[in-house]
């Protein structure tokens, strides 16, 4: 295995392998800038161009432009307010809070450093993984899946704020991104749900089109309104990138639970990249240490900038495992790569780790030194790149327009699309004017799919025996825990308050 992980690297590092891979990135790196056209598309875009080449020169190609693509949307995102990717929405609540009160530089060095040690830990773990993947993947089925799904949506209460009020607001944000995940046909008896007599609707609600609309249609208002550029100082040289730098590393213990989050998730088939950085944003809420310090959350506070970006990359080493180890795609984007591997005259299961082993480790180095040249290279425009903050509104608002609807109509090429970003723009404007959480609703709608397909899939195939299942059984305690986490911390808040009140009388 040593030996096929040098051989991986030497195959990379030859100038044909290498010279792709580097358009790739070039690819990637703006495919991720510009909202709505995606990955998974430009992967499946690009597939036709792989014909002739060999494997190690074709997946240094592919993976090259994948695996940045998250690394830049997060610049997107923390810029502008506005998803580069549909993977990346989480980093705008605190990302774009900090560019707002002129701390651009500052996110943008955290989020770049968090997705390169990300990226880092995802592709290690897929070397390290390859010959323990089997049982890992094995022991989840469907009630598995189903529970992972509910233990992401119970995070609901940590990303809701603090107090009873708050946590009711955050809750029926949840229930109501729920409904919105319903829409579509019923994955058991395909009976059409809300579709409102439109065909538009019958595969629900896009991602991207939703994204787009909920975070950056009310930016734009809000930009609109104030008259002024996004950081609200328009004069002064913008800095920070170094101290973005530092956060990272004095956060480093959250960086690699985050990765690891992403990672696992990766692991999971069918979960995807959102599920992903969702769920690291919502461990790094958890991990405050009191409610006061959550409450920091949503307003720009750095660690809200560091768990999704080393989440969001993470999971691209996550995501290769099962589709190498066992033909079974970790996500769409993963699933296009499947027919990559067809195309080249390779069969992923046993053979890719075995006598192609040395093919399947220069797809870790592919990642590896992808994201080392794409990190780099933006670290050399990240001043460049914040000084678009201080840019007068007016003259940022008809191009942010035209990418807003641009991003969104790319996802179904249909008029649907402007329609449900239309609606959900003006639905993120009314909750963001009267202070309701957006993040709630946003994972209910992520991961309500998700888990109905799996509740479906377990009832039919085992009956309710499937909740006596062990990993089951752990994943419900867990589920608790993380529900009853913010009520304990905050009655442990006021405890520590009154004892200190009584202290000091």
């Amino acid at each position: 295995m040593l030996e096929a992980f040098v051989q991986g690297l030497a195959a990379v590092l030859q100038w044909n392998a290498f010279s792709f891979m580097l358009i790739g990135v070039a690819l990637g790196f703006w495919v991720g800038l510009l909202p709505g056209l995606g990955g998974s598309t430009t992967l499946a875009l690009l597939l036709p161009f792989i014909y002739a080449m060999q494997p190690v020169q074709a997946f240094a190609f592919l993976l090259g432009m994948h695996s940045v693509v998250a690394t830049t949307g997060d610049i997107t995102s923390i810029l502008f307010g506005i998803p580069g990717e549909g993977t990346t929405a989480a980093s705008i609540l605190d990302g774009h809070e900090m560019a707002k009160k002129g701390e651009a530089g500052r996110a943008l060095g955290a989020s770049l450093t968090a997705s390169l040690f990300g990226a880092l830990i995802g592709a290690f773990a897929l070397a390290l993984a390859i010959p323990l993947v089997r049982p890992i993947v094995l022991a989840f089925g469907s009630p598995e899946f189903f529970m992972v799904s509910i233990l992401g949506i119970a995070a609901i209460a940590s990303l809701s704020g603090r107090g009873p009020r708050a946590m009711l607001r955050g809750f029926l944000a949840g229930c109501l991104g729920l409904m919105f995940a319903a829409v579509g046909s019923d994955p058991q008896a395909a009976n059409l749900r809300y579709t409102l007599g439109t065909l538009y609707l019958w595969e629900g609600l896009g991602l991207v089109p939703v994204l787009v609309g909920f975070f950056a249609i009310p930016e734009i208002v809000d930009l609109a309104v104030r008259g002024s550029a996004i950081a609200g100082a328009p004069s002064g040289r913008l800095s920070g990138v170094l101290q973005g730098v530092k956060d990272t590393m004095h956060h480093w213990w959250l960086t690699i639970r985050c990765s690891l989050v992403g990672t696992y998730i990766g692991i999971l088939p069918g979960l995807g990249g959102a599920v992903a950085q969702w769920l690291a944003y919502a461990h790094a809420v958890q991990s405050a240490k009191d409610p006061v310090d959550r409450e920091r959350f949503g307003k720009g506070d750095v660690r809200g900038v560091i768990g999704p970006g080393a989440a969001n990359n993470s999971k691209e080493g996550g995501d290769l495992i099962p589709t190498v180890a066992f033909g079974i795609p970790g996500s769409s984007s993963m699933a296009i790569l499947l027919g990559g591997f067809f195309l080249v005259g390779l069969v992923p299961g046993p053979d890719m780790l075995t006598r192609h082993l040395a093919v399947t480790y220069s797809m870790v180095w592919t990642i590896i030194l992808a994201n080392i040249i794409t990190v780099g290279v933006s670290f050399l425009f990240l001043n460049r790149l914040a000084q678009l903050t201080v840019i007068r509104g007016t003259v940022l608002i008809p191009f942010l327009t035209l990418l807003i609807f641009t991003g969104s109509y790319t996802n179904n090429n249909a008029l649907g699309d402007l329609v449900v970003t239309l609606f959900f723009g003006l639905l993120g404007y009314f909750m963001l004017r009267f202070h309701w959480p957006r993040a709630p609703l946003v994972l209910g709608l992520v991961l309500g799919k998700v888990a109905e397909r799996y509740l479906w899939i377990s009832t039919a195939r085992y009956g309710l025996d499937w909740l006596g299942r062990p990993i089951v059984l752990v994943l419900i305690a867990l589920t608790v825990l993380v529900v009853a986490l913010p009520f304990i911390q905050e009655w442990r808040a006021r405890d520590r308050m009154r004892r200190e009140t009584a202290h000091a009388t």
